[in-house]
């Protein structure tokens, strides 16, 4: 039977920081089951609130970055905002913080001061280049880091400037990474009951991922080049046209799957084609191989092509836009997007779901992103005891209200 309270509860983490990576390590352990509680600026809350798209002055990416935390407004450069820190660091397991290297310890909530309150306390410190080095001390943001650790330089064609991506793909992959570092670190703490601070600069996790290039470059001397959508060591991949003109990608990188390729496109000479025989031969002669495929691809309609590679089990992909993918019936079949009652919006909000499925403890998207300081009262006065007169000093409202639509309707009504 499924434990519907998730594999992480009862693990307490105090979420301090704002943006993206940070908040979204904080997202995929609250998926699980984790309590995470976020701490926000009064009046403004985190910047995150407004980046992008909005409705009716609501920020939508927050609500997806943010779901199934409680929000409460404290302002860290005051005492009441440090003190209450240091109440709840009391009885947390793990803080999440990615102010710039030293803020922490210039508030008098540095690691080592909040570690003497509890001894177990594990830390995830997210900075743009780490708590040391030369670098330490400066700004850093995922856009710097997709620059700085070789990403935007293997992106792109040829002849065209470096790209970055088209989301937030350093923050994410660190927010991956601080969450797996976070659960290494508890499990080290049930263990041995010892607590400890986790440093990753931004660039880090990226650096790791991005391929072979390092060992090429150190053994053979190879920079790896600007290639399109081309991998330098296997081939055919790439995007091809169809004659509709929608995209798909193909990967053939074992040599059955380039076989059931070209039996798929009707162009079985190419198997035999001595400049194709293996990939090292692909790899040499790949316009030639990109052109072929693509002469044969813009002879059929996408759904055609599709149905085609999915009877022979081929190594092809539509190459998907936001509506294919929410029309799509695999994606509807596995649950990757769920509908989301929002309080705030009054209606659902459709948004990615918990990424994997446990068999007995899954996760799931309880609640989107709180409204500013929605849990105030429960986490400042009831537990923590603070007066509401002593909050009110602080420019710290006790009791919010949605900034959007008045609440109509209830958790049945639809975007």
């Amino acid at each position: 039977m499924q434990d519907m309270a998730g594999a992480l509860a009862g693990v307490k983490v105090l979420d301090i920081s704002n943006f993206l990576a940070a908040p979204m390590s904080a997202m995929f352990l609250a998926d699980f089951g984790a309590d995470v509680l976020k701490v926000e600026r009064p009046g403004k809350g985190d910047e995150v609130r407004y980046w992008g798209e909005n409705k009716n002055g609501v920020g939508l990416y927050y609500k997806v970055i943010n779901r199934n935390k409680k929000s409460v407004t404290l302002d860290l450069h005051t005492p009441l905002g440090v003190d209450a820190v240091k109440r709840l660091v009391a009885d947390t397991d793990i803080v999440v913080e990615n102010y710039r290297t030293g803020t922490l310890e210039k508030w008098g909530l540095g690691y080592e001061t909040l570690k003497q309150i509890n001894p177990g306390l594990i830390m995830i410190r997210i900075t743009g280049f780490g708590q040391t080095g030369p670098y330490s001390d400066r700004p850093g943001f995922g856009t710097l880091a997709e620059a700085y650790a070789g990403y935007a330089q293997i992106s792109g064609y040829p002849d065209g400037a470096p790209l970055l991506p088209g989301f937030g793909l350093a923050d994410s992959t660190t927010g991956l990474m601080a969450a797996f570092l976070a659960l290494v670190a508890l499990a080290e703490k049930r263990r041995s009951g010892r607590g400890q601070y986790v440093d990753l600069a931004i660039y880090e996790t990226l650096l790791t991922l991005i391929g072979p290039h390092v060992i090429n470059f150190d053994q053979l001397g190879i920079v790896q080049r600007r290639e399109g959508s081309r991998l330098p060591f296997t081939a055919p991949r790439n995007t091809y046209r169809t004659r509709d003109g929608k995209w798909v990608t193909v990967g053939g990188s074992a040599q059955s799957a380039f076989v059931n390729i070209c039996e798929t496109l009707d162009i079985p000479e190419l198997v035999h084609d001595p400049r194709f025989a293996d990939n090292r031969q692909r790899l040499r002669h790949v316009e030639a191989l990109d052109d072929a495929l693509q002469a044969a691809i813009a002879r059929f309609d996408l759904d055609d092509l599709l149905a085609r590679s999915a009877a022979r089990r081929c190594t092809m992909s539509p190459v998907n836009d936001v509506a294919q993918i929410l029309a799509d019936p695999h994606i509807r079949a596995r649950g990757n997007i769920r509908a989301v009652y929002d309080e705030e919006l009054a209606c659902e909000l459709r948004m990615q779901d918990v990424v994997g499925k446990l068999s007995a403890t899954p996760g799931a998207v309880r609640h989107p992103g709180p409204r500013l300081g929605q849990h105030n009262r429960e986490i400042l006065v009831e537990r923590l005891g603070y007066s509401e007169a002593e909050l009110a000093r602080a420019g710290i409202q006790v009791d919010t209200t949605p900034d959007g639509p008045p609440i109509v309707g209830g958790p049945g009504a639809r975007a």
